[in-house]
Order: C-alpha cells, then sequence, then structure tokens
C-alpha cells in the first residue's frame, strides 16, 4: 500500500511560537560561535534519507516543486507552510497513514508512496475540501521482521499492508504519531508534513483506516532550570560535533535556522531527532516523550552515537584514501623511473626489449627456420609494437613469440654412429634382451651406411620390471641423443599431444612441443611411457591424435594447435613402452614397430643381481662391498622362492630389504661398542681402537657374524671385520618365509591329471589340469567345470570332452566310460581367472587318462589349441611357458608344429636339457603321453 520515497530532510516553521527561555537561545554566544566555526548561520544537521528505493538527489527537486508553500520562500529545500493554530484543534478525526521505517517529526517534511486507490482517492478528496490533513503513525515489528526495523524491506511492508485491513491495521500501528499536513499528490506520490504530536483514540471507518485522535501537549517545565539549560547546551554542542565530521548537514541546517524562527527546547530535541540515523524505535521513543527535558535526553544520546559512527566512518575513509594515493604514488614513480632510466639509455622500452630479445633468437639460426614459420614470426612481432602492454592480447602475443622463437629450428646434434661403443653400452646397462639390442643396433648401422637416421617408431611390449624405460636411455646414450620421457598412462586430454588453441588464458603447446624445447634439438629420442593405458574423455581421443605423431609419412607436417605452424617430427626417434598391446587401437599398432620382451629366465636373472643389483644397492646403503657377501645359491633361492615374475623390479626390492636389515645390525653394533662415558665421537676419530667384542656381536643365525664398522678403519688394532654372509640357509632370517612353492603338485601324475602350460602378465607358469568321475549315467555323458574358467576356457573343455569321445571310440570301441559317467574337470587356483584356447590338448589328454585308467608321464607338460578335427593350432607366450616347464623340472614339452621357428629363437641356455616335441595332429600327443612303458 505505502512505500516509502527516499529524500533529503526537509523542514518547516510552526506558526504558534513556543516560550521562550530566557533569552532568545538563537542570540547565545555557543550559537554564534558554532555559526562562525560552520561558515554559516545557525547550521545544525541534516536528516538522513528516510527510504530505500530512491536517491536523495531525486526527492529533492521533486519535493520542493510539489511543494507550493516552498516556491514562496527563499533560495532554499527548505518546506515552509503557514498556518493558524487554531484551524489544526479541529482534526479530531484524521485519516491514518502507516509509516513502515521512521516516524514523522514535527517541523519535517516526508514523501511517500501511496498504492492504495482508495486512500489515494480519500486523501484527494480531503484536499478538495480544503482539509489536507492526516495522521501518520509508526507501524510496530511483526514476527518476521522483529529484529531490527532496517532488517525488513519494503516489498515485506507492502505485503503487512495488503494483507491487513481495519483493526488488524490499526493494532500494528504505534498510538503516538503526527498530525501532518498532505502538501501535495502526484500519482502515486504523497509528500506529507509533520504538524504537531497526536494519539490515536478509537478507530472510525476501516478502509480507508481513520481514526479519532487526540492533540497532546508537551509537560510543562521550568524554562529556568540549570539541568535543563546545561542538557539544552550540550545537545548544541554535540551538533557542533557532527558538522566538524559530516558537511552533508550543512546546507539544511541554514534552511531551518532561516524559517524556524524560534530554537527553543522542543524544537531542537525534535531537530536534533530527526537528523539522526538512529532506528526507528529509538525515534518513536522521542516521539512519544513528553517530558521536554527527558526528550533531550534522548536527542542527547542519539547525537552522540552518531558523532561516533562519523568519527569511524571518517578514519577508515582516511586510511582507504592514504592506501589508494600511496599506490598511484608509487605507480607515477615507477613510470618516471622508468623515463629516466630510457633517457640516460639504462633501459629501453618494455616493447622494445621484448622485440629485440626474439630478433636476436632468430638472428642465430635466421636461415634454419622455415619461411612460413619466419613470416609468421615478423607479422606477430608487428602486432607485439601495436598492442598496449596493459591488454590481454599483449601477453598472449608475447607468450606465443616466446615459443615460436625458442623451438630449435634446424638445430640437429650430432649423432654417434659407432656400432661396437653402442653395442658395449647396451650390455653395459642391460643383461639380455638381445633381441631389442639387435634392432638398435640395425637402426644404428643403417645411420651409418646412409650418413644421417631417420626418425623410428619402435613399440617395447613386455611384463612390469624388464627394463623397458631403460632401455630408451640406454639407446639416447648410445646415439648421443638428447633424452625426453613422458608418460600417457591415463591421459584423457588431447590438448597434451596437439596443444591447447589460443583463445582462452593458460593455453600452452602440447608435449611434444614442449619437449623440443627443453631438449633444444630436433632429433631427440621421445620415450612415450604406458601407450598401452591411454585414456578416453570427453576432451578428446588422445590415441587418435597421436596418429598423426606416429606416421613417418606425417609427422614432418606436425600441426600444433597453439603454435598453428608445421613442425618437422620426422627426425624423432620414438620409444613406446607397453605391457600388453591387446589394448592399443590397431590403427596405432600399426604404425609402430613392436618388439617383445618376454622377460628374463632364472640365469639371467642370477647374472643381473650379482653384477647390477647387489653392487648398487651396496653402494646405495653405504654398505663397503667387503662388508657383506651373497652367495649364489642365495641369489637363486631368492629368484626361485620370492621374485618369481618375469622383471626384476621385485628383485631389486628383496635386495634392498636384505641389505637394510644388514645396515641396521651394523649400525647397533657400532653404537653397543661406544663407551657412554667417553665424550669424543667414535665415528669421527681415526685412531679410536674398538672395545672387544661383546656377546651381542655375534648373531646365532647361521654363520653370519657382525662387527663394528669402526673395526675395518682400524687394521692397526690388529681386529679384522668379519663378513656378514648371506647364505641360501639364513635368507629366510632376512626375506620371512618363501612367497612362492613348487608349480609342481604332484610327484608322481595320478590318473586324470595333467600339466599344462600358461602364459600371464606376469611371465609363464604352469596349469594342472584335474579330472575325476562323479556318477555314472546311461549314454548321457556330462562335463562339468570349475576353476574360475573364462568363457574361451569352457569352450575348449566342451570341445576337448567331444573329441576325447571320439578317440575313445575309436582306440578302446568297448570302452564306454565317457558315454555313461559324469564328469568334474577343474584346474586349480580356482581364486585366479584363466581363459586361452591353448589348454585344449591337455583337457583332451586328462579325459583320455581317466578313461584309460593310466597315468601320463610325469616329466610330461603340453600346451597347444585342439580342433573338433584333431587338429593342433599354434599358440603364444612359447619363451615364457619354456621357462615355466625348466621350472618345475620337466624334461619333455609337446608344443604345436606351427611354434617350431618361435623356439628355434630362444637363447640356447633357454633350451638347454629340454626334449621337446612339435606335433600338428592329436594322434601325436597320443603315442608320446600314453605309449611308454607303465
Amino acid at each position: 500500500m505505502l512505500k516509502l520515497l527516499s529524500s533529503t530532510a526537509h523542514t518547516i516553521h510552526h506558526s504558534n511560537p513556543s516560550p521562550r527561555v530566557g533569552s532568545n537561545p538563537i542570540k547565545t554566544p555557543l550559537f554564534k560561535a558554532l555559526s562562525q566555526l560552520t561558515g554559516w548561520n545557525h547550521e545544525l544537521g541534516r536528516r538522513r534519507a528516510f527510504c530505500s528505493n530512491q536517491s536523495d538527489a531525486a526527492a529533492d527537486p521533486k519535493s520542493d516543486a510539489s511543494n507550493p508553500e516552498a516556491s514562496d520562500t527563499k533560495s532554499s529545500s527548505a518546506v515552509v507552510v503557514s498556518t493558524t493554530t487554531t484551524s489544526l484543534d479541529d482534526y479530531q478525526t484524521v485519516i491514518a497513514l502507516p509509516l513502515p521505517k521512521k516516524p514523522l517529526f514535527p517541523g519535517f517534511y516526508m514523501p511517500i508512496y501511496v498504492k492504495d486507490r482508495k486512500l489515494i482517492e480519500a486523501l484527494q478528496e480531503s484536499m478538495r475540501r480544503q482539509t489536507p490533513y492526516a495522521g501518520a503513525f509508526l507501524l510496530k515489528d511483526d514476527d518476521a521482521s522483529a529484529d531490527s526495523s532496517s532488517s525488513s524491506t519494503t516489498c515485506e511492508t507492502e505485503n503487512v499492508l495488503e494483507k491487513f485491513k481495519g483493526k488488524e491495521l490499526l493494532n500494528r500501528m504505534h498510538e503516538v504519531g503526527t498530525l501532518a499536513q498532505i502538501s501535495s499528490i502526484q500519482g502515486e506520490q504523497v509528500i506529507l508534513i509533520g504538524r504537531r504530536r497526536l494519539r490515536i483514540t478509537e478507530m472510525v471507518s476501516e478502509d480507508p483506516l481513520s481514526v479519532k485522535v487526540e492533540h497532546i501537549k508537551n509537560k510543562a517545565y521550568d524554562k529556568d532550570d540549570d539541568v535543563i539549560k546545561a542538557t539544552y547546551f550540550e545537545v548544541m554542542s554535540t551538533l557542533r560535533d557532527v558538522l566538524k565530521t559530516t558537511s552533508l548537514w550543512r546546507d539544511q541546517v541554514r534552511t531551518y535556522t532561516q524559517h524556524i524562527g524560534d530554537f527553543n527546547y522542543q524544537h531542537l530535541a525534535d531537530f536534533g531527532a530527526g537528523i539522526s540515523g538512529a532506528n526507528k524505535h529509538e525515534n518513536q521513543g522521542v516521539l512519544e516523550e513528553l517530558d521536554v527535558h527527558k526528550r533531550l535526553e534522548l536527542t542527547l544520546d542519539l547525537l552522540k552515537k552518531e558523532v561516533e559512527v562519523n568519527k569511524i566512518q571518517a578514519s577508515i575513509a582516511k586510511t582507504v584514501e592514504e592506501k589508494f594515493s600511496g599506490e598511484r604514488r608509487q605507480i607515477v614513480l615507477k613510470e618516471q623511473l622508468k623515463a629516466i632510466k630510457k633517457e640516460l639509455g639504462v633501459e629501453t622500452d618494455g616493447k622494445s626489449a621484448f622485440s629485440e630479445k626474439f630478433k636476436e633468437r632468430i638472428e642465430v639460426n635466421k636461415d634454419k627456420i622455415p619461411k612460413h614459420v619466419l613470416k609468421v614470426i615478423e607479422e606477430n612481432l608487428t602486432k607485439l609494437q601495436l598492442l598496449e602492454p596493459t591488454s590481454s592480447e599483449f601477453d598472449v602475443t608475447l607468450n606465443y613469440l616466446d615459443w615460436l622463437t625458442v623451438l630449435p629450428w634446424g638445430n640437429i646434434s650430432d649423432e654417434n654412429f659407432d656400432v661396437l661403443r653402442a653395442e658395449k653400452i647396451l650390455n653395459e646397462d642391460h643383461y639380455g634382451l638381445s633381441d631389442v639390442k639387435e634392432r638398435i643396433l640395425e637402426f644404428i648401422a643403417v645411420g651409418s651406411l646412409r650418413g644421417t637416421s631417420q626418425g623410428k617408431i619402435i613399440c617395447l611390449s613386455g611384463p612390469p620390471g624388464v627394463g623397458k624405460t631403460s632401455i630408451g636411455r640406454s639407446i639416447a646414450r648410445a646415439l648421443d641423443r638428447k633424452f625426453f620421457r613422458f608418460s600417457v598412462g591415463g591421459l584423457s586430454d588431447v590438448a597434451e599431444i596437439n596443444g591447447h588453441r589460443r583463445t582462452y588464458i593458460g593455453a600452452m603447446p602440447g608435449k611434444l612441443v614442449q619437449c623440443l624445447k627443453t631438449v633444444g634439438t630436433e632429433n631427440p629420442i621421445i620415450l612415450i611411457d604406458e601407450i598401452d593405458k591411454l585414456g578416453k574423455g570427453h576432451s578428446g581421443d588422445p590415441a587418435s591424435a597421436l596418429l598423426e605423431v606416429m606416421d613417418p609419412e606425417q609427422n614432418a607436417n606436425f600441426r600444433d594447435h597453439y603454435l598453428d605452424v608445421t613442425i618437422d617430427l620426422s627426425k624423432v626417434l620414438f620409444v613406446c613402452t607397453a605391457n600388453v598391446i591387446d589394448t592399443i587401437p590397431k590403427p596405432l599398432l600399426d604404425r609402430m614397430e613392436v618388439i617383445s620382451l618376454a622377460g628374463y629366465i632364472t640365469d639371467e636373472k642370477l647374472h643381473i643381481a650379482r653384477d647390477f643389483l647387489v653392487k648398487n644397492t651396496c653402494r646405495d646403503c653405504g654398505i663397503k662391498p667387503e662388508q657383506v657377501g651373497v652367495s649364489d645359491a642365495a641369489l637363486l633361492s631368492l629368484i626361485e622362492n620370492y621374485c618369481r615374475e618375469a622383471g626384476v623390479r621385485s628383485l631389486h626390492k628383496n635386495i634392498e630389504k636384505i641389505y637394510r636389515k644388514i645396515a641396521l645390525k651394523l649400525v647397533r653394533q657400532r653404537a653397543s661398542t661406544v663407551v657412554p662415558a667417553v665424550s669424543v665421537d667414535v665415528t669421527d676419530t681415526e685412531d679410536t681402537k674398538p672395545l672387544a667384542k661383546t656377546d651381542s656381536e655375534t648373531s646365532t643365525e647361521g654363520s653370519t657374524v657382525l662387527t663394528d664398522e669402526s673395526a675395518t678403519k682400524t687394521e692397526q688394532s690388529g681386529v679384522v671385520a668379519e663378513k656378514v654372509m648371506i647364505e641360501e640357509s639364513n635368507l629366510a632370517d632376512y626375506l620371512g618365509k618363501p612367497v612362492f612353492h613348487t608349480d609342481k603338485i604332484y610327484e608322481k601324475t595320478p590318473v586324470g591329471v595333467v600339466m599344462g602350460l600358461a602364459w600371464t602378465s606376469m611371465g609363464g607358469s604352469t596349469l594342472y589340469i584335474e579330472t575325476t568321475f562323479v556318477e555314472e549315467v546311461e549314454r548321457k555323458g556330462r562335463l562339468r567345470i570349475t576353476g574360475q574358467l573364462g568363457s574361451v576356457m569352457k569352450e575348449s573343455a566342451q570341445i576337448a570332452h567331444t573329441v576325447a569321445r571320439r578317440i575313445m571310440l575309436e582306440k578302446e570301441p568297448d570302452n564306454l566310460f565317457l558315454a555313461n559317467s559324469k564328469l568334474h574337470l577343474h584346474v586349480p587356483e580356482g581364486a585366479t581367472p584363466k581363459d586361452g584356447p591353448s589348454a585344449g590338448c591337455t583337457m583332451i589328454t586328462s579325459l583320455l587318462s581317466l578313461a584309460m585308467k593310466k597315468p601320463v608321464r610325469k616329466d610330461l607338460a603340453m600346451t597347444g589349441e585342439v580342433t573338433l578335427t584333431g587338429r593342433i593350432l599354434p599358440i603364444g607366450g612359447v619363451k615364457e611357458k619354456t621357462i615355466a616347464a625348466r621350472r618345475c623340472q620337466v624334461k619333455m614339452i609337446i608344443f604345436p608344429e606351427a611354434n617350431r621357428k618361435d623356439f628355434d629363437e630362444l637363447p640356447e641356455n633357454v633350451k638347454e636339457g629340454l626334449d621337446v616335441h612339435f606335433v600338428d595332429e592329436y594322434e601325436q600327443i597320443f603315442e608320446l603321453a600314453f605309449g611308454y612303458d607303465h
């Protein structure tokens, strides 16, 4: 219904003069001093805005224009209305107007908005009848806005006024209000001028709300009372302090003092409360107070608070101004310093300095930079000179030029094509891996004959810990090329390969461009690690982005999204690593030359441990070689019982564990030989003699003897430190119980059990196939399968059952065991998932062994896929399966005929002592497995 309009406070003069207090207060010396201080006559203050919807600047012109009496005054914003006191007493029934924010004090005017059509019509009607008066009463706080009057918004007030009418609205108003003259009505805006205090006695009508009122007077007081005088002058003094801190009220103070006529006690109290920033409850208390002395005291409290608030505001404003002034001063001084340095030639302009730096970079190898790149650089240098250093485009162009000029355009490092030197380096860094070494030497030989090398893409595939990553470093050392490695495992953002586009802050080139900047040459060796673990997300498919990089026909014109110029990657030797190649996309795999690393056999691990791992670990732990000895038997036991994986990473960790325990024992032993009373540090004194060996120095574990390290430093003492020997017998004292046991479950193979060979990501392993009889079923032979087998292996079992029944009909027509029996086929270690087609021949042999009640050879292992017609198909992982068979002391192995070439490529030490048979029909396996003298 109502909405207050924010405005500058204005005052009016009551024509009814109040009684004077002695002489006129406006003539007092204190008031004259106040006038001299402010520069105007009788400036006292300015009332704060009453509403929050419109500015003071917007409200004042409207208010002055709408008040016809204001035009009759002097050039001032005050509203002065001349009226007779007798006419005001006649208004005993008035329209009640609710005020949501602050009460209206006599002498002030207040613009409000009236949205209720009935109410606005009633107010207009009263003006036509020459009775332009209404009652203005402050609203009480409801439950929703009981916290503070300032927290309630105009919208909430409108909701309350629209919701309640009549008696309910009356109950939400304070009884004491102000008789307000309606100065003007323009649309919904009504300007009220406070006249005198009223009190509601009863309700007359509900819509619009009209009430009967009584005009209330101030209580009588003694004008000559010293306490009242002192309070009056203190209020005046406080107003003077307000003027010192706030200059916003001075115009209004001048207008008020010019037209008030008489600045008596009650007027001063109302004026002080009206201009204060107090909340509506405090102002309502001043309005309701009829005791002039108490009213002055209330006003004094409000003004004191206002002074303190103004002081705090002034302090904050001063602090902020000093801060910004200091920053502006620093900026001006920096600019002046730059200008002085430029005049002296000490420093050039920022843009010029950057341009000179970029030009110096390209001048070094300007002839080698491609023309299209040189053109882009020159265009951006010109653009840089036209941009302001404060613009964001300046930073983008600056970074772009920095990348373009820092790349090694045409810079190729010298290569070493000495094959013998390269072979020596590869052998120093790695034992075995002859296939990989041979391929690298071939690459070097071709480069030696051509006089220059070509970029190649090699993929090293193998289980973890076989040295794929370290081979890349060895290749770089052998060729004298720069080396750069980055991993793409889990990479899902294509921008990491192709770079970001220069359309947002933080854009940068891809890893390949970053590599060229880091190494400084165009022909480095880039190792892309874990390429089989590439991710794929919402930012694109990195595998597809690598297709251009890995294609020798395309990477000569590789285009990075950030640089947006072509880069030659054809001279780069890419080395990729992967654990398995099955997860690599086929188009990407087709671009790479795959070299498989099957892993290390026991003999190779033994050499690696003895010649590399033990020596390096001993050095890293700070132990001298003469202090510890490790036997070959201990290393062999460590490999067989603790570290069976294809690589040597676990072997290295276990050797480190042994040496850490030895280091701890040595330190403890040394500490036990130190006499506490001696203040000299025995570890730093060369001539300190070791004490006698105590019982704690001797280990009870085997023949291992630990002595103080200081004994090894003092040969002249005659005490010789004994070595810590690691033997097979005391290996468990350092590593605990063996992790692995023999894969050979049966010393003598029972009926229905056959050993197969399997490939895993950790290398090869043996796999037993067990078949047993469950129950007899007449001509309904069935097969139950367990062991957590995959779908391919389950199909192999069904095929094996069918082929075995056919073979039994051919070999022993009267033997109907498979046709009339329910059988159970199981593969041990059921917690391990198993799948693959290579167990077909093993399953057939297990079923036939059970049907014929005849076991197979105890030292036999086989692998191969079988068709329904009995053909044996090739399998993979020949080397791994051969190593697994040797580990289990298997003497005879059966491989498919198609895998003969794979077996022939194995090292001689792997094939040594094995009786290997190659077959292409199951009939041959039948003769080898059962054709022996039982």
